[in-house]
């Protein structure tokens, strides 16, 4: 696994203190881009929460997560939570260490009484003092939230004081991409009352099964306003793998008032699906990869965006509209660029990639965000696609109308293309048929059929 090393710098712990407005929670803040550009600490917001005691708890599910790995646990995960200014909320965020696990805190407008919220992005530090704090607040008593340096130190910054080097996998980096396009696909399946909900999770195991334990209901379904376990992926079905990566979630039970589940439509195959708790003033979602033991970073999902050169282009005349808006919507951006709505798409995929936008379920909407990520690298490190365009530049490709052979080392792979998709005579389609995105021969008779069309003439 290819890992570089992720330089958080702040200019202090966080913590909880108090001050002559009551409890004081600071989140320092480490490097961000901001709408004037790059900041060492940039600054999002100060005032008050509405619901204290929740956002905290909220707050701790979304460490818990960057600090988890749900497979493989025995090795080290933590890194701080990303947070955004949209202007009118604030968005925590984090993956587990495996890459199987998506969490977000949305703070909306309704949870926050202060000045307007800013805008950028940039990691916050959760360290373990301060999560032991979180943890104890229980009363609802007034707590000023600050993101960013204090107003009279911002000026006055000499250089961070707490310096954390964070190992970052690129199988992390590509799945928050992964995860986006996943959640894009997803129609809400169920929604459960506060009741309903608690007595849901609190049902779930707290530990992964083994042996033939492990066999059991992978599927749940809506029924009599609860969701019940199925052995089958029937109509309507959600797809719950790993139910112990739900457990995080129980820290905000209590103040939980509703559950809503989302997933795609079933097709037997097991599949992602997300988790949304619905607070006051705030929503709390996981979204869950295919099987415990597989992250979102081998999905697949972007690859076809990443192998279009349209989508390059597209994707620098898209960015440069983005304006850290809490709702993007496709056709808006469309009437502005001049492209159409799915190239649109595939460009928003792209800056997927680079933890540029990311989809929020509840608005059925992209938002942005700016991730300290370069696309290119996660292109260079994504193997079928390097993979793919290594056939191509060999001229392994051979284009006999509707089919394609493609020679990879001493064998001969058949493509045929049927409509927008592709089969091939590969294992890798053998296993998935495309449920994990297209093999690399596929991906290498796409790029030589588009550049066979362009040089034609034809776009």
């Amino acid at each position: 696994m290819t890992r570089s090393v992720q330089a958080l710098a702040y200019a202090r712990p966080s913590s909880l203190e108090s001050s002559q407005v009551g409890p004081s929670l600071g989140l320092e803040t480490s490097g961000g881009l901001t709408p004037r550009g790059a900041e060492a600490h940039p600054r999002f917001f100060a005032g008050f929460l509405s619901d204290p005691r929740t956002a905290a708890r909220g707050l701790l599910v979304v460490a818990d997560v960057a600090a988890a790995r749900y497979y493989q646990r025995t090795l080290p995960a933590s890194l701080d939570p990303v947070v955004t200014g949209n202007g009118d909320r604030l968005r925590f965020e984090s993956f587990s260490g495996c890459c199987g696990v998506y969490a977000r805190l949305d703070v909306l407008q309704e949870g926050l009484d202060g000045r307007e919220t800013g805008h950028g992005t940039t990691n916050v530090d959760v360290n373990p003092p301060l999560r032991e704090a979180l943890s104890r607040i229980t009363a609802d008593d007034p707590l000023h939230l600050r993101v960013g340096p204090e107003e009279m130190a911002v000026t006055t910054l000499d250089g961070p004081v707490v310096e954390k080097k964070v190992p970052l996998p690129d199988r992390w980096l590509r799945g928050f991409a992964e995860a986006q396009v996943a959640s894009a696909g997803f129609d809400l399946r169920a929604e459960l009352t506060a009741a309903q909900a608690v007595a849901f999770l609190r049902s779930l195991p707290r530990s992964p099964s083994s042996g033939r334990a492990a066999q059991g209901a992978r599927w749940v379904l809506a029924s009599g306003g609860s969701l019940r376990p199925t052995t089958r992926a029937v109509p309507g079905a959600v797809c719950l793998p790993g139910p112990e990566r739900l457990v995080a979630l129980q820290r905000v039970l209590r103040d939980a008032t509703a559950l809503r589940v989302y997933g795609p439509v079933a097709d037997g195959a097991a599949a992602a699906s997300a988790w949304e708790v619905v607070l006051p003033g705030m929503r709390l979602t996981l979204t869950l990869s295919p099987d415990s033991s597989r992250g979102f970073s081998g999905e697949g999902g972007v690859l076809e965006a990443l192998a279009t050169d349209d989508a390059a282009a597209d994707a620098e005349l898209v960015s440069v509209l983005l304006a850290w808006e809490p709702r993007i919507e496709p056709a808006s951006l469309a009437e502005q660029s001049g492209l159409g709505v799915e190239r649109v798409r595939a460009a928003l995929t792209r800056l997927g990639t680079a933890g540029r936008v990311g989809y929020d379920l509840a608005d059925a909407a992209y938002f942005h965000r700016e991730l300290p990520y370069d696309a290119d690298r996660a292109e260079r490190h994504n193997p079928r696609l390097v993979a793919a365009r290594r056939l191509v530049g060999e001229g392994a490709v051979s284009l006999d109308g509707a089919r394609a052979t493609v020679a990879s080392g001493d064998r001969r792979y058949q493509v045929r293309e049927s409509g927008s998709a592709f089969t091939c005579t590969c294992q890798w389609w053998a296993d998935y048929r495309g449920r994990r995105g297209p093999c690399k021969h596929a991906l290498a008779v796409r790029m030589v059929r588009r550049g066979a069309t362009v040089a034609g003439g034809v776009r």
